[in-house]
This record gives structure tokens, C-alpha cells and sequence, in this order.
């Protein structure tokens, strides 16, 4: 396998790792956002009020998303399983 071959399946890797995670971590983001503006309009610090609702949406991206999540990581892994031989070379 010469470098180029490397760089491409480590582009790979890193593009379906973002791919994957990128939902998860934007409905966390724009969920925390909301919650955070919430708090300074109503002056309530506390502190669960930001994670309870983090954790549901989370959650509820996870299990709607699940499916499509595994199939493109199952993918990838069949992409490097079948990429083995060329290790050897």
C-alpha cells in the first residue's frame, strides 16, 4: 500500500466520522443554544435545566438516526475489510 492509498482511506475515515457524528453534535449545539438563551431571559441558573433536554434530544436523534448511522459505519467497515490485501503488498 503506498502513501497515497493511506491518505485516501484516512480521508475516508475522517469524512464518515463527521458524517456520522455531525447530526448528533449540531442538535446538541443548537438545543444548548436554545437553553442557553432561555436561562439569561428568565435569570434560572440551574444547572439540570441544561443537560435534561440535551440528553432527550440526543437520545431522540440517536433513535431516529440509528439505522442510517450503522449501515454507513457497516459500509465503511467493509471498505477496510476488503482493503486488507493491499496491506500486504
Amino acid at each position: 500500500m503506498d502513501l497515497g492509498s493511506l491518505i485516501q482511506l484516512m480521508r475516508s475515515a475522517i469524512i464518515t466520522i463527521i458524517t456520522v457524528a455531525s447530526p448528533v453534535l449540531i442538535v446538541a449545539m443548537g438545543v444548548g443554544l436554545i437553553v442557553s438563551i432561555f436561562q439569561a431571559t428568565t435569570s434560572i441558573q440551574d444547572q439540570t435545566l441544561t443537560f435534561v433536554p440535551k440528553i432527550l434530544a440526543i437520545l431522540g436523534v440517536l433513535a431516529a438516526l440509528f439505522g442510517w448511522m450503522v449501515t454507513r459505519l457497516m459500509s465503511f467497515t467493509i471498505l477496510l475489510f476488503e482493503r486488507i490485501p493491499d496491506l500486504a503488498k
